[in-house]
């Protein structure tokens, strides 16, 4: 077994919790081996003056994923939301530790909730699911490109003249950061980006020695309602800067799925959902995947990407 593992992370505070998280659960684990952290930077790390739309795939994640394939690493640590479906070749997801809350948020600058925010109200997000189901709910909000890190996101909110900006609650919560937050979204008012909330471990394929370490990581239950979700996206054949969204949670016995896929504009929003037991996620994906389409999503997907 290793006796010393680095892990490859981007350098946001937020993606060094995350890292230090796992960090701290391997020497929790296996206090004799040593674990390190290499900060990596990432396109979408490197352009921060313009939206990521339009750039592909992976623009969190693409060079973390190189320098594990070229050995520099031992294995990877990202927000599951940001990792492609498709990994390359001799990559593969090891672990998904437990889920935090999966919901986005939001956070206002008079701390008023969306309904009493005024006619044309300013808020920040770079996110086109958020994008689309905010509008959906209030279309007559203007809502602005804002880049960066959760520290840098308040500040423009404090030092401009937004109104409010939209954020993951897991990214609050993980910083300890809540009392920031103005009101929640349930989850059926703005279905989460695929894998919010979740981390993902990734290693090389074959590698028993990382594999063996992090099983003790490993949340089978959250790691189902992963399934679920992804083979959503994978199924519409969306990204991350695709209006889409889908989560799944075990209650009682049984997965409740629920996938959303929408107008840029909000002018459209097509909801869909399903429920099946546990070890039958990929199926209850395909599902939701099926009934969304069915009601019009492949029209939506079509026009977006004749406008990309």
């Amino acid at each position: 077994m290793n006796r010393s593992v680095t892990i490859g992370t981007r350098g946001s505070e937020l993606a060094l919790w995350q890292a230090s998280f796992v960090k701290q659960q391997l020497a929790h684990h296996f206090p004799d081996i040593e674990v390190n952290l290499k900060i990596i930077k990432t396109t979408g790390d490197t352009i921060q003056n313009r939206s990521l739309v339009g750039l592909g795939k992976g623009v969190f994640t693409k060079e973390i994923e190189i320098a594990l394939l070229n050995g520099d690493i031992d294995l990877a640590v990202h927000s599951l939301k940001d990792l492609p479906t498709e990994l390359p070749e001799g990559l593969c997801i090891v672990a998904i530790p437990t889920r935090e809350d999966p919901r986005d948020v939001l956070i206002t600058s008079t701390g008023f909730p969306l309904e009493d925010l005024l006619h044309g109200a300013k808020i920040g997000t770079t996110s086109p699911r958020r994008k689309a189901q905010l509008l959906h709910l209030r279309p007559d909000l203007q809502v602005v490109d804002v880049r960066g890190n959760v520290d840098t996101r308040i500040r423009k909110l404090e030092e401009t003249d937004l109104d409010g900006i939209i954020l993951a609650a897991a990214g609050i919560k993980r910083l300890l950061k809540e009392e920031v937050i103005t009101q929640f979204f349930e989850i059926e008012q703005m279905v989460p980006a695929v894998g919010q909330g979740a981390l993902a471990i990734e290693a090389r394929e074959g590698d028993t020695n990382i594999e063996n370490l992090l099983v003790p990581l490993n949340d089978f239950t959250t790691v189902a309602e992963i399934t679920a979700e992804r083979t959503v996206l994978e199924s519409l054949g969306g990204g991350c800067q695709v209006p889409i969204g889908a989560y799944a949670e075990h209650i009682e016995g049984e997965l409740s799925l629920i996938g959303t896929v929408c107008h840029p504009e909000g002018r459209v929003r097509i909801v869909e959902s399903a429920a099946g037991m546990l070890d039958d996620a990929q199926h209850l994906g395909k599902i939701v995947a099926k009934k969304l389409r069915n009601s019009g999503a492949n029209e939506l997907l079509k026009a977006l990407s004749d406008v990309e």
